[in-house]
């Protein structure tokens, strides 16, 4: 699981020339194990600190709570990888989350001491922790930020990370055709997210985090937002965009659907920003900056007169929602083949009605693959 990911980490700190390092970035480590904690309630109660994944020479050990050993029980059957957990939950004496990760830290690093620099992802390292190592560590061993150092290596998927992704993407497919077989008239906002949610779990066998948004047309801000009390009228339109989490990836994809048949300035509209997402489609190819494609899509909705989006154009999915490469203004990367990118062009008249549709894609050395097959159609 995730060798390839370790391999990359491996050669960039190589070159760097770091043979020991510690991750404590939650996407870090769910990229290069597989880590997939549960997110509905969000922080375990019990937790002692970040989950951490302390390198040395080439082997990576896994620190994470106790009771969250079971989202990677694979992982230390690998010969690269150990797994370590420590007590979190206890009625036989306090919970002491923090001090058992401390120390199970400490006896993981005696049992791998290594040399030289040690590379640190500080931006998600406690105090507490920060002070743990350097007692742990030789005086005078030299840090290195290395945080940020792994958002590039995300970039290009591994064929694993695109069969979680594809599974992924079905799940939101399936949510999009629950609101295509809705009656829309008289719900509320909710109405239509409880059912989408519920399908979607029902389908899975269990719980599964669902974002992103559910907007009637008639919200002052109806770019988007949760799902709230608000009852969709006859005429009124509805923006669903819909991400999953599973297997520690992210999906997304969006569709815009209406109570009864749409007036004709919104039909035109509608019409539009499915010709811009196709032309933005056919844009996406290895070697093209993902600010030009963005400088076309804004270009074709302004020159038809409509109101461009103040948002993205799209983005990078995998561990987080939102990755490298962004399809925005300032950013000049180049998109390579093996990227996951989304594409979602839209226009907003607050207060009435908005459009917004989204596809993801798989970068190919040809062009692109589309991802996602739900109907995007009045």
């Amino acid at each position: 699981m995730h060798a390839e990911q370790r391999q990359r980490t491996r050669q960039r700190l190589e070159r760097a020339g770091i043979r020991r390092a510690i991750f404590a970035d939650l996407n870090s480590i769910k990229w290069l194990t597989g880590f997939n904690p549960p997110v509905q309630l969000g922080t375990n109660f019990f937790l002692g600190g970040p989950p951490l994944l302390w390198y040395v020479d080439g082997h990576f050990t896994l620190i994470v709570l106790d009771g969250h050993a079971g989202s990677v029980e694979s992982f230390g059957q690998q010969p690269d990888c150990s797994l370590r957990t420590y007590e979190g939950y206890t009625i036989q004496k306090p919970i002491t989350g923090g001090p058992n990760l401390a120390a199970l830290l400490k006896e993981v690093i005696g049992a791998r001491p290594g040399s030289g620099p040690i590379g640190v992802e500080e931006r998600s390292f406690t105090v507490y922790l920060r002070e743990t190592l350097a007692g742990i560590v030789e005086r005078g061993a030299a840090w290195q930020p290395i945080d940020d150092w792994l958002v590039p290596l995300r970039m290009v998927k591994t064929a694993e990370e695109i069969a979680k992704l594809r599974d992924n993407f079905a799940l939101s497919d399936l949510g999009h055709g629950v609101v295509r077989s809705l009656s829309l008239t008289g719900m509320r906002e909710i109405d239509v997210w409880a059912e989408i949610h519920s399908a979607i779990q029902r389908h899975v066998g269990g719980r599964m985090p669902l974002g992103n948004d559910c907007v009637v047309g008639y919200r002052e801000n109806n770019i988007g937002g949760w799902p709230g009390d608000l009852v969709i009228g006859e005429t009124d339109s509805l923006i669903v965009d819909l991400s999953t989490l599973q297997h520690g990836y992210w999906s997304d994809s969006c569709a815009t659907y209406y109570a009864s048949k749409p007036g004709e300035e919104q039909a035109r509209a509608h019409r539009m920003i499915e010709e811009a997402l196709a032309f933005a489609i056919s844009l996406a190819r290895p070697g093209v900056l993902a600010n030009e494609i963005d400088r076309q899509v804004r270009g074709f909705i302004e020159e038809r007169g409509y109101p461009v989006y103040p948002h993205h154009t799209g983005h990078g999915v995998g561990v987080t929602g939102h990755e490298e490469p962004r399809i925005v203004p300032y950013n000049e990367v180049p998109l390579q083949a093996g990227m996951v990118i989304l594409l979602e062009p839209g226009t907003y008249v607050p207060g009435r009605w908005g459009v917004r549709l989204e596809d993801a894609l798989l970068i190919t050395e040809e062009g692109a693959e589309v991802l996602t097959t739900h109907a995007k159609g009045m």
